[in-house]
């Protein structure tokens, strides 16, 4: 079976879309960001087996190699938040390729209480990997010297405390981590969740002028949601509801 299907919204963003029976997050490739010889930005690489037992990592693998990419080739992780279904592979990217690792402040605290006894509840296996840096709110500047990625941070809490959503400012990307879904929005009954708090988020990235709307997980409504006024609509439906 194959799990995760790849997606190429521009030269500079692939999606690749979880699509096997258990849980997983939707991982995002931005290729070629950085110097050297690991170029590559992961955004949430997931499990690294599911609670049903299908090999998440290995399906991640296996569909970045079919793009002509390589998990040895990741200079950096970005969590857009601590849950095991978005960054329990990280331990092993950093092993395989030596990348480094990032999630917010807020985020990490939360992961250093509560958060680790949530992510081990859930089945996963905590990472021993502690972030290299921490994103905040505004511009993360990544890039070679001839590629640059204007990349604004968000603190979007609600799902979780610290979550963050990345924004591709010049090729209206919006990645959403599990603040937004097609038709839906991420769960506030876990530990750290807040209803009033993701309605604020949601509120100020409906704000954005987004292309593209790239969700940490696909439901029966979608997944990445394509073109501005489709996005659009997204939100106002869901601001219905939330």
């Amino acid at each position: 079976m194959k799990y995760h299907s790849s997606v190429t919204l521009t030269e500079n963003c692939r999606c690749y879309i979880w699509q096997g029976r258990g849980n997983n997050c939707n991982t995002v490739l931005l290729p070629g960001l950085l110097r050297g010889d690991r170029q590559h930005v992961l955004v949430d690489p997931g499990h690294t087996m599911n609670e049903l037992g299908e090999p998440c990592f290995d399906s991640l693998t296996r569909a970045l190699q079919s793009d002509g990419f390589s998990i040895e080739e990741g200079g950096l992780v970005i969590g857009t938040h601590c849950h095991p279904d978005h960054i329990e592979a990280t331990d092993l990217i950093v092993k395989e390729g030596g990348a480094l690792f990032t999630l917010s402040a807020e985020e990490h605290e939360f992961y250093r209480t509560a958060g680790r006894m949530f992510f081990q509840a859930m089945g996963g296996e905590a990472p021993g990997v502690e972030p290299f840096f921490y994103v905040g709110e505004g511009d993360l500047s990544l890039g070679a010297a001839d590629v640059k990625a204007a990349i604004k941070v968000f603190l979007t809490p609600g799902h979780s405390p610290g979550s963050v959503s990345l924004y591709l400012e010049t090729e209206r990307i919006l990645i959403t981590g599990d603040v937004v879904f097609a038709g839906s929005v991420g769960r506030t009954d876990f530990p750290g969740g807040s209803p009033s708090l993701l309605r604020q988020s949601i509120d100020r990235l409906s704000q954005l002028e987004a292309e593209y709307l790239v969700p940490g997980h696909s439901t029966q409504a979608g997944s990445v949601i394509a073109g501005t006024d489709r996005v659009r609509r997204n939100f106002y439906g869901i601001k219905m509801f939330v």
